[in-house]
């Protein structure tokens, strides 16, 4: 059985573009989690949990960084084109791999409606005769365009969004340093005094900081979008392990390093949230007296919501298109053009960004917030089960091709169970947070709903089978009575 699978696999990547390179891959790697969530969301991280908001993204990075590994010890292995839905496949059977690969889409056609809303928020400030839903629209339908010419049109727009969003953050820390180091011209440093003024490192207390790690959590998702397209590349394992080993480096230096600079500059208790669209950024870079800051940070903002908007749709087809090559999805999702692109599953990913657009139109003010919500804790969910698919599948590799294990999981098994136990605290935390509650019971739904799904449609592929075979046994009979 597992040669069977392991040469479908193989036949189904040969039709997909093995035409990603080196530089796509380290800079998909680089930005893929890169986003408006750390643009504009860091500030209300830095407003709720004061300077200890660089313990909260560390924190957050750190266990990102864990699955990752996870995820990535799995890619090198077994480098298949299409969504980690494939490793929980493998490790736990049908069911784990039909869950994931329905919550992974699922998530991931919500964050591209909410990144084309976004979007769209920002433009309107620029072209304000336009309504946000046509905008929203339009950023949807050139994208979509992008992705269905070729996967290299895909990973070319990204290696230049993500250039765009590296440099701006290089940009940023650089000055920074420069201006609390004391040699910035016309201005006085405050140095390190932010971190201890107005309450403290704690000004709300350790339990704000670890309910902080909560909220920023989910700005880093699609870390493992880069080994997902590494599969697509001439060098899948090589790339993999690459792009796995990478993802601290970037945590740390994008997310951590950046935020400390901010909250360094910019004092925490700085209201953020009541500034439009303004970023942490933004506030910092007036700070330090460079006009224009707001307009040049609004561009980087777009331009990173433009760079998740194309991932999605990048990541949402090959989800969906390794579900129909397993039968979980209607077949016709499966065909390809001339270029080895999944069309009609790129179409398919779509239908929440026209769903948004449409909301968008009738509720202009609310559909952002009830698509954020609609995602909820999703992402914990599908990451726990290839966690667990992780542990079988080590333990599987070991017995059978320890050669295979080029890139390996710290402390296994101890640091795999601990990475659960960590999701399911974070789990948790959000259950008893009145404000995330809601996404708990959202994504608890969902996560029901697909294994109905799945029932359903095991119990309808049994039934089909046995009419199938049963035809078989009467035509032996026939003879026999004659």
């Amino acid at each position: 059985m597992e040669n069977n699978y392991n040469q479908q696999d193989s036949s189904t990547q040969s039709q997909l573009q093995n035409t990603l390179k080196n530089r796509h891959i380290t800079m998909i790697a680089l930005g893929g989690i890169i986003g408006a969530g750390l643009f504009v969301g860091s500030g209300a991280v830095i407003n709720s949990s004061g300077p200890a908001a660089v313990i909260s993204y560390a924190l957050s990075g750190a266990l990102i960084f864990l699955v990752m590994r996870m995820i990535g010890e799995m890619a090198v292995a077994q480098p298949r084109a299409g969504s980690i839905s494939e490793y929980a496949r493998s490790g736990l059977g049908n069911w784990a791999g039909f869950s994931v690969g329905w919550l992974y889409w699922y998530m991931w056609v919500i964050v591209a409606a909410i990144e084309a809303v976004a979007g769209a928020g920002i433009l309107v400030n620029y072209f304000p005769n336009i309504p946000p839903w046509f905008l929203c629209l339009v950023l949807l339908v050139i994208l979509t365009l992008t992705n269905l010419y070729s996967v290299k049109s895909f990973a070319e727009t990204e290696f230049w969004f993500a250039s765009i969003k590296i440099f701006a953050i290089v940009f940023f820390i650089v000055l920074g340093t420069v201006y609390l180091l004391g040699f910035w011209p016309g201005s006085e440093s405050p140095g390190l005094s932010n971190f201890y003024t107005s309450g403290g490192f704690f000004p709300h207390g350790i339990v704000a900081a670890l309910i902080g790690s909560v909220t920023c959590l989910f700005s880093m998702g699609g870390a493992e979008i880069a080994t997902i397209a590494a599969a697509e590349s001439d060098e899948p394992a090589k790339l993999a392990a690459k792009a796995t080993k990478q993802v601290m480096n970037r945590i740390l230096f994008f997310y951590v390093i950046s935020v400390l600079v901010i909250v360094a500059i910019v004092p925490w208790n700085f209201e953020f949230a009541g500034v439009a669209i303004k970023s942490p950024f933004a506030v910092a870079l007036e700070q330090l007296g460079i006009p224009f800051a707001p307009f040049l940070m609004e561009i980087v903002v777009l331009t990173a919501v433009l760079s998740s908007l194309n991932a999605c749709l990048y990541i949402t087809s090959r989800s969906l298109f390794t579900l129909t090559r397993k039968g979980d999805a209607p077949k016709f999702l499966i065909k390809l053009n001339k270029r080895g692109v999944p069309v009609r599953a790129i179409l398919a990913g779509t239908v929440f960004g026209y769903v948004g657009v449409i909301l968008n139109y009738f509720f202009p003010e609310t559909v952002f917030l009830f698509l954020i919500n609609s995602a909820g804790a999703v992402m914990l969910f599908y990451y726990l089960i290839v966690a667990f698919a992780q542990i079988r599948l080590r333990r599987k590799l070991e017995r059978d091709a320890p050669e295979k294990l080029q890139l390996k999981m710290w402390l296994f098994p101890y640091l795999s169970y601990f990475t659960i136990f960590w999701m399911m605290a974070v789990i948790a935390v959000m259950a008893w947070i009145p404000s995330t509650r809601s996404q708990v019971i959202l994504s608890l739904i969902s996560f029901g709903a697909i294994l109905v799904a799945y029932l359903v449609k095991s119990r309808y592929s049994k039934k089909v089978q046995d009419q199938v075979t049963e035809p078989k046994g009467e035509h032996i009979d026939v003879p026999i009575n004659k």
